[in-house]
């Protein structure tokens, strides 16, 4: 876990990821708080803003996860990591703590400066109760945890930059859209048990949800889990 914080902490990729995604926050949750305000919305919690901006914010943090592991199969640095530590699950789970650990903080920072500049831009169409900002704040850092671990799983299992984003981008964004789109209860509820349909459940403080938080975040946990072990399949049966 130390060799994966020198590694991930000594390139500018990961800085700049972050950085993308603070601006993105604050744009976002500006922009939503606005749109509320000036469309006379009905009065919802703050958090929603930082909530909401997860939908976008979450690539800047599928970009450092993709970067972290498939640096290393470009440069051939894996074959290293490998060496030094045989045992290859041991490799995987340390990068998906480290990242995990990264994508927490900082999406939790991203939240809480999210909520703030949209507690202003409002105008006053948001309520203000420290529990549930609170809670809000800290879901936003589990689920973007959750999306940093998914995200390593796919970038084992692929092994490329390329194959990695294209497999999240259309599972967090673009099959989710293109089933709400279409319409209908069933596509509805399906696209409801995909990662970001799931984790907007217990990311938004919403009183007639279909299912619990509990039950949203182990269903995004799942996910995650499943790709973790599809990158640990591929990073055991194939070569660096």
């Amino acid at each position: 876990m130390a060799s994966e914080w020198v590694k991930l902490s000594s390139v500018r990729a990961p800085l700049l990821c972050l950085l993308a995604g603070l601006a993105m926050t604050g744009v976002f949750t500006f922009y939503y708080a606005s749109i509320a305000r000036l469309n006379g919305h009905p009065v919802q919690p703050v958090g929603n803003a930082a909530a909401s901006s997860v939908v976008l914010v979450q690539f800047a943090f599928v970009v450092l996860a993709t970067v972290a592991v498939t640096s290393e199969y470009s440069t051939g640095g894996m074959r290293s990591s490998l060496l030094w530590v045989p045992r290859r699950h041991r490799v995987q789970a340390a990068k998906a703590v480290v990242v995990a650990g990264v994508a927490f903080v900082a999406g939790t920072v991203f939240a809480a400066v999210g909520t703030a500049v949209a507690w202003g831009a409002f105008g006053g169409r948001a309520s203000f109760e420290a529990g549930t900002v609170l809670a809000q704040v800290l879901a936003v850092g589990v689920y973007q945890a959750l999306v940093a671990v998914l995200t390593v799983g796919t970038a084992f299992a692929a092994r490329h930059p390329a194959g990695s984003l294209s497999v999240l981008v259309t599972l967090l964004w673009a099959l989710p859209s293109v089933l709400l789109g279409l319409g209908g209860p069933q596509l509805a509820a399906v696209a409801g048990r995909l990662p970001h349909g799931a984790g907007d459940r217990f990311l938004r403080a919403v009183a007639d949800a279909p299912h619990t938080a509990a039950t949203a975040v182990l269903t995004v946990a799942a996910w995650a889990a499943a790709a973790h072990l599809a990158g640990l399949y591929v990073l055991r049966r194939r070569d660096a």
